[in-house]
């Protein structure tokens, strides 16, 4: 895995995560103001984006020009829950923090890819967001990442590749924050069920996996990278 920071000139945050063959680049946009339904609260606001470019995998994938697809609006919506979980939306003000995650390259695990390198940049968008004096404090309550396991021919396995998950009789998504709490868990049986041993040991296996992402964006936080302004 490698998170590679400062990957665009423009956006506030911008982050390349490649994780395996997977390649997601996420960027952290800024704006000030809400929408309109929160407008007048004084709090703020983070929400996602996600898409999946059209040579990321072996099929070409059309864009999402007039209508998006179930699939990019579920993945999404979990990114944004994700970020939001970790982010106090009371002490950006009104303010407004736009992921955009871009799948470059797919061989499983993008939605997870997304949040931990998604984290990231957000982090480096709230740095300039108080570098402006749009904010006093960090908004920032923990760190969230998140990771794919699953049961294939019986064998617990971390962060499927794409020729694990078409196999895997268990397929899950784990979310988590630094403190060790769960976000959300997606877990789906293909052809038969599973039993609540396994579902102990997968989110084990996850929270594992997960601690070292968490190490990992420490890391890639802690290294100097010229800050946008």
């Amino acid at each position: 895995m490698k998170i590679t920071r400062g990957f665009t000139q423009h956006a506030a945050g911008s982050v390349l995560i490649e994780c395996g063959d997977t390649r997601v680049i996420c960027t952290a946009c800024l704006e000030e103001g809400v929408p309109p339904w929160r407008t007048g609260t004084g709090s703020g606001w983070c929400t996602a984006e996600y898409d999946m470019l059209p040579g990321a995998t072996n099929k070409r994938k059309g864009r999402n020009r007039s209508k998006i697809d179930g699939r990019t609006q579920e993945i999404q919506r979990l990114i944004g829950r994700s970020l939001r979980a970790v982010i106090d939306l009371d002490a950006l003000g009104e303010h407004s923090i736009l992921i955009d995650c871009d799948v470059l390259q797919a061989d499983g695990g993008t939605r997870t890819a997304s949040i931990t390198g998604a984290y990231v940049a957000m982090c480096d968008a709230v740095n300039v967001a108080r570098k402006r004096k749009w904010i006093k404090t960090n908004p920032v309550t923990d760190s969230v990442a998140a990771i794919s396991v699953g049961l294939v021919d019986g064998t617990a396995v971390l962060d499927l590749a794409y020729e694990e998950d078409v196999r895997a009789d268990v397929d899950m998504n784990v979310v988590m924050t630094g403190s060790g709490d769960f976000v959300e868990v997606q877990g789906t049986a293909e052809g038969s069920t599973f039993s609540r041993k396994d579902l102990d040991r997968l989110t084990t296996l996850a929270a594992k996996g997960i601690r070292q992402l968490h190490v990992e964006q420490t890391k890639a936080l802690r290294r100097r990278m010229k800050v946008n302004a």
